[in-house]
Formats: C-alpha cells, sequence, structure tokens
C-alpha cells in the first residue's frame, strides 16, 4: 500500500467523461489480476482522483463479481470512501510541521506560508494551515504563481477546488477572482519572504536554485508535503545550512496513513466519524515524527531526512531478521 506508482502514457487533458472512464475500464482489465486487499492496494495521485477512481474500482466489481472495497483506496463517501481521505495529506503534513516547530520551540500560530500547487494537497495544508492560525500567501500551477498578502481564507480556499475541478490546470483566474492577489507569470512562489515553505505540487519542483532564494530569507523551517518536492541539491543545502527541513517520506504519510484506515472501516464495515479518523491521523504523524527524532539527532540539529531513511530501514531489517532472511 502507498509503495509504487504506476502511470499510462494516456494524456486526460482535454478528454470527456466518457472516453476517460473506457480507459480506466481498460487499464482495470488488465490490472485487476495483480491488486487485491491482501496483495496490493491502488490509490488516487496526479491525475487520478475521486472521477477515476470511482471507474477503476467499478470495472473491478464488474470483473471479479465480488465488492472488496479495501483493493483500492480515495473511493467516494458513498461507496466505501473515508470521510478526510481527500484532505488527509495537508492534514497530516500540517500536523507534522505544526510539531517539528513546537519541538524547536516554535508556534506555527501567525506566520506566513509559501507554498506551492493548488490541488487536493495543497488545499487540505491550506486549510488545516489556516485553521493552526498561519496565514497562507501563495499557491502555484504550471503557469505561475499567486501572492496573496492577504492570506487564504475559507472562500479562497474553497475556490482552490473550483480551479482543480475547471480541468484547465492553471492558477492564474485566482487573480481575477480575488482583489489584492498578484499573478507572476511562469515563475515559482519560493521568491517570496515566508516563514514557512511547503512544496506541495508535484516531484522536484524546489531545485537548488530555489533552495538558495529560500535559504537567503532564513526561513524557520521548509517541509516537503509533494512526493520528493525537492531535488537531493536542494535537499543537500538545507541540511548543510542546519536548516529546519523534513522529507515526503515523513510528512506526507498521511495520505497513505488515512487511506489505511480508509481500508480498515472497509474491512470492519464501518464509517468512523471526522472526529475519529482526524484524531488516529493525528495520532499517525505524531508516531512518525517522534521516530524521525528518535533516529535523526546530530547534537542540537535534527536531520529528518536521517531520522525518516533511519526509521523506514530499521523497520524492514528487524522483519527481515526476525522472519530469517529471504
Amino acid at each position: 500500500m502507498g509503495g509504487g506508482k504506476g502511470g499510462s502514457d494516456f494524456a486526460p487533458r482535454g478528454k470527456s467523461d466518457a472516453e476517460i472512464m473506457r480507459f480506466c475500464q481498460s487499464f482495470m482489465t488488465e490490472l485487476y489480476k495483480i491488486i487485491g486487499p491482501d496483495m496490493d492496494v491502488p490509490a488516487g495521485d496526479i491525475g487520478v482522483g475521486g472521477r477515476e477512481i470511482g471507474y477503476l474500482f467499478g470495472q473491478y466489481k464488474r470483473l471479479t463479481s465480488q465488492f472488496h472495497g479495501a483493493t483500492l483506496t480515495g473511493k467516494g463517501l458513498e461507496w466505501g470512501g473515508s470521510i478526510l481521505r481527500p484532505e488527509a495529506t495537508g492534514f497530516g503534513a500540517l500536523y507534522f510541521v505544526h510539531q517539528m516547530m513546537e519541538t524547536h520551540g516554535l508556534d506555527i500560530k501567525g506566520k506566513t506560508i509559501a507554498l506551492s500547487g493548488f490541488g487536493n494537497v495543497a488545499w487540505g495544508a491550506a486549510k488545516k494551515a489556516t485553521e493552526l492560525g498561519a496565514k497562507v500567501i501563495t499557491i502555484s500551477g504550471p503557469d505561475g504563481y499567486i501572492y496573496d498578502p492577504a492570506g487564504l481564507d475559507d472562500e479562497k480556499i474553497d475556490y482552490l477546488l473550483e480551479l482543480r475541478a475547471s480541468g484547465n490546470d492553471i492558477c492564474q483566474p485566482y487573480e481575477e477572482e480575488f482583489e489584492g492577489s498578484t499573478f507572476f507569470a511562469d515563475k515559482k512562489p519560493w521568491e517570496q519572504k515566508a516563514d514557512i515553505y511547503l512544496p506541495c505540487a508535484t516531484q522536484n519542483e524546489l531545485n537548488g536554485d530555489d533552495a538558495d532564494k529560500i535559504l537567503a530569507q532564513k526561513p524557520l523551517c521548509v517541509a516537503e508535503v509533494s512526493n520528493m518536492g525537492c531535488t537531493a541539491d536542494a535537499v543537500e543545502k538545507f541540511i548543510a545550512a542546519g536548516q529546519l527541513f523534513a522529507p515526503g517520506k515523513a510528512v506526507n504519510a498521511g495520505g497513505v496513513a488515512t487511506s489505511g484506515l480508509e481500508m480498515t472501516q472497509n474491512s470492519m464495515r464501518i464509517s468512523w466519524t471526522e472526529e475519529e479518523v482526524d484524531q488516529k491521523l493525528h495520532q499517525i504523524m505524531s508516531g512518525i515524527h517522534a521516530q524521525c527524532v528518535k533516529y535523526g539527532k546530530e547534537g542540537n540539529y535534527i536531520n529528518y531526512v536521517k531520522g525518516a531513511n533511519v526509521a523506514g530501514f530499521m523497520k524492514v531489517a528487524k522483519a527481515m531478521l526476525a522472519q530469517g532472511i529471504v
């Protein structure tokens, strides 16, 4: 679950719902043989949202004649999905960042956050950051980024979902919708001054030059929310500078963790409340943070990259030794 990502050469942009449905059905016709609740569990990611999961799951049921709810996660609430699954990656990331800062005697309340993206992950991160009292001042897309010094409020955060649903994959319309915001074409938000920087869009979106710009602002915290959001040289620069930094393999684990909670609910044939799911997500992220701190301490500095890598390695190594090295 969550260990690998697949893909295809099918470009969904500009395709009708019917075309996307037929592709998903064809894809599942081959995939269903090698997935299952005790084998491999796919979930959504870039380009694969609730619509696509629905088409994939419908074909899976058609082919197997069984309702294995735990075979795919990210399902709709009406057919086996979990409350908070769409928000989970962003929510979990902010719980992790909050703990990072608390561990270092810092408070997220009142701090400014520059984040990238405007999809589900950025939406969840902006929502939870605002709830925790921080001010999100940027979003971004392939066309550039938006700077909003007033910060995102509930109306603006809801608008991110409209941007995503439009299928245009651009963030410029935000400038036209909300007075006081500015659109910067073909640029990244990392040039703006903020207390916290959160890449939430895609892989390798923050490179070494971007890291230099961020370090010049002397931020309190940088954390990957997207998978491998920072290039290797950017990560090296953050660590060499002693910057408080955490990698996506720890920070964004809330998404796959809530997929696990969705599978648990499917297996138990129950549905938890929002409060129950949120409490369990918070607990899981707290445990991940504790493991990173345990294995990442280097004097007064906590190397979260080392901590996450060693914690993951130790879990696998101990299991291999206990079961016989096979």
